[in-house]
């Protein structure tokens, strides 16, 4: 393969990796600091600010609701508190933690109008909850979160630099030191040590404490956060259950339509080839027979070309079956049938995975899993004018831990691939999402090109 060759499918070596897992322990803990102490600093101040506008938004809207003005700024109440808790829900993200499902604001199953817009507000509970976060829940947590931030920041930066700043700060007579009255009280005596030399010792002693536990703080008081966000904030569990139940329909109808496709297309296809030959055999052997006695030779020549007429197609069926589960699938599983797939294929296919050559998966997954690399291959050999192309096929992890199957495959060719209604990609595309998966189309015109399906995989998987 040439350089160029080389460098243009190198990409896809790199497409969808699984990605490298955030270290853990204390390192780990001091590395989300400066994301989590910019997220608790500012919360108190946006608190008070969406207090001050909710409150005058809201208690405006309620004692003029008798002029009936009072019910458009209520709407505008409620909306500026979706504002504020959405604002909260995206600050949360930036200080790390792992992303809030938003409610479901408008029903899916009725048109979006104006007067549903304007009034959906009063009828619909989570702009009550928000409502309800910006006024009183957030304010109350966040002049707490604020306040021990700002304190265990303060007293771990200040005692650690006190032997810096203490020596420039006039003294005058002072004779109370706090390293005194600790040890006066401790060991119930009178110290005589130099006050000045014990505070700074004691200084550095909370500020080495405070500064070691401040990770444990910021992390302890952002999720405090991200618990009350998730609990009024974010969407309700019969909405994610109506969400899952919606995902399967259109996942079944797609699926559905897939298989119809599919089967279609078969019958096309063995209708158009194995059959219109198996009836030129027929007639050829019924001629054959006719010229048993008459014309032994020309029966002869007649009955060689139906043997290649035979041969002919026993290989169509055979390049037909590759679509569904061959005997190596179901024998030896989806990384060796994919090795024999590849090297099948007219057009030179490396294949690149890290799963061990004996792992298997449910026989729905291989089955699917095989039928898309099958499909990617005939595609690349008709459509693609590559002279080398790249398979990828590996298992990766989410950000919530679900495990997916990949199976990308990217060539040098002339690019320009779509997915167009009655074509072989809109195929595997309703396939795939039959499944619950995505499909990615990825060619420009004039290449390269780089299709892929991430399916996922069941936990008994």
């Amino acid at each position: 393969m040439s350089t160029q060759t080389s460098a243009t499918l190198d990409s896809v070596s790199t497409i969808e990796q699984p990605a490298a897992r955030a270290a853990r322990g204390y390192g780990g803990l001091w590395r989300g600091v400066p994301r989590e102490l910019g997220f608790l600093l500012l919360t108190m101040p946006i608190a008070i600010i969406g207090l001050s506008v909710i409150s005058t938004l809201f208690w405006t809207g309620i004692g003029t609701v008798v002029i009936y003005v009072g019910l458009f700024i209520l709407i505008g109440a409620f909306y500026t508190a979706r504002g504020f808790g959405t604002l909260e829900l995206v600050r949360l993200g930036w200080s790390g933690r792992e992303p809030i499902a938003r409610p479901a604001w408008t029903p899916a199953d009725k048109p979006a109008t104006f007067w549903r817009s304007a009034f959906g507000p009063f009828v619909n509970g989570h702009y009550w909850l928000y409502l309800l976060h910006t006024m009183i829940i957030n304010p109350v947590i966040s002049i707490v979160s604020w306040t021990l931030t700002i304190v265990w920041t303060s007293v771990a930066l200040g005692g650690l630099t006190d032997w810096i700043w203490q020596g420039f700060i006039p003294q005058g007579d002072r004779d109370f030191f706090l390293s005194n009255v600790i040890a006066d009280w401790t060991f119930h005596t009178t110290s005589t040590f130099d006050g000045r030399t014990g505070d700074g010792i004691l200084f550095l002693i909370a500020g080495v404490l405070f500064a070691a536990t401040l990770p444990f703080v910021t992390r302890g008081l952002t999720l405090l956060h991200d618990a009350v966000a998730r609990g009024m904030l974010g969407a309700w569990r019969s909405e994610e259950l109506q969400r899952e139940v919606a995902d399967l329909s259109a996942s079944r109808g797609a699926a559905v339509v897939a298989e119809d496709q599919a089967l279609r297309r078969l019958e096309r296809d063995l209708h158009d080839g194995p059959q219109q030959r198996l009836i030129r055999l027929q007639m050829d052997i019924a001629s054959a027979e006719r010229k048993l006695d008459s014309d032994p030779e020309g029966a002869r020549a007649i009955l060689a070309e139906a043997g290649a007429q035979a041969r002919d197609t026993l290989e169509e069926l055979r390049a037909l079956s590759r679509g569904f589960a061959p005997p190596i699938l179901q024998d030896r599983g989806l990384i060796v049938a994919a090795e024999s797939l590849v090297a099948r294929s007219p057009i030179p296919i490396q294949l690149e995975t890290a799963i061990a050559p004996g792992v298997r998966f449910s026989s729905e997954l291989e089955r699917s899993a095989y039928y898309v690399a099958a499909e990617l291959s005939a595609n690349l050999a008709k459509h693609s004018n590559a002279t080398a192309a790249r398979m990828f096929i590996d298992l990766r992890k989410d950000a919530t831990g679900a495990t997916w199957l990949d199976v990308w495959l990217t060539d040098n060719g002339q690019g320009g691939a779509s997915l167009i209604d009655g074509h072989g990609l809109r195929g595997l595309d309703e396939r795939v999402r039959g499944l619950r998966g995505a499909f990615t189309v990825d060619s420009p015109i004039g290449g390269p090109t780089q299709i892929g399906a991430h399916i996922p995989v069941p936990a008994a998987g």
